[in-house]
């Protein structure tokens, strides 16, 4: 069980998320309130194969006006299945195999871990499938992440820094042994 807790004290998510090597099995809830007063919860499941690929992600969102559902499947030869329960829809997404789920700081965890990003050095800028929250809109996005500190790097080797950035956006991520998010600053810290 992880559970971050945002940064500006109006934001919780918790999963549970079973590892594997590069792949992993989450299923996890958070709650947002901003100050605006448009609260909103989401949960989601999440299904990451051996190779460190996204092969499905169920989420749900419920604000006061509504609930939203959408599910996101990624086929053999490459194409997303996208379901919102009224109606599908296929995409490629210029051969992106992993998701972000806005406001998730457990989504961060997927390219690290299937680069080994917090093991050994390197940088990506790779194709993302965004999703946003609450109106779980599905776009392609591109994100940059490279290392900062591998594990053997630090002066703590339970921990290492890698860089995201997205557009104009950029922080410093701690992560864990298993590449899961200790820190996204600005954002979240594991508690």
């Amino acid at each position: 069980m992880f559970s971050w807790r945002g940064e500006d004290g109006r934001a919780l998510e918790t999963a549970r998320v079973l590892l594997g090597r590069t792949g992993l099995r989450a299923l996890g809830r958070s709650v947002h309130a901003p100050a605006d007063g448009s609260a909103f919860t989401v949960s989601y499941r999440l299904v990451v194969d051996d190779l460190g690929v996204v092969s499905r992600l169920s989420v749900t969102t419920a604000s006061l006006d509504r609930e939203r559902n959408l599910t996101l499947n990624r086929t053999e030869d490459g194409y997303w299945l996208m379901d919102t329960g009224a109606g599908g829809s296929r995409a490629q997404f210029d051969g992106a195999v992993d998701i972000d789920l806005q406001s998730s700081v457990l989504f961060n965890a997927l390219p690290t871990r299937r680069l080994d990003l917090h093991r050994r050095s390197g940088e990506q800028e790779l194709p993302m499938v965004y999703v946003s929250v609450p109106n779980l809109e599905v776009a392609l996005t591109t994100q940059r992440y490279s290392t900062v500190s591998t594990l053997t790097d630090s002066d703590d080797e339970d921990r290492a820094v890698i860089g995201f950035s997205s557009g104009d956006f950029a922080s410093e991520l701690t992560v864990d042994a298993n590449g899961i998010p200790l820190a996204y600053p600005g954002t979240a810290v594991r508690i």
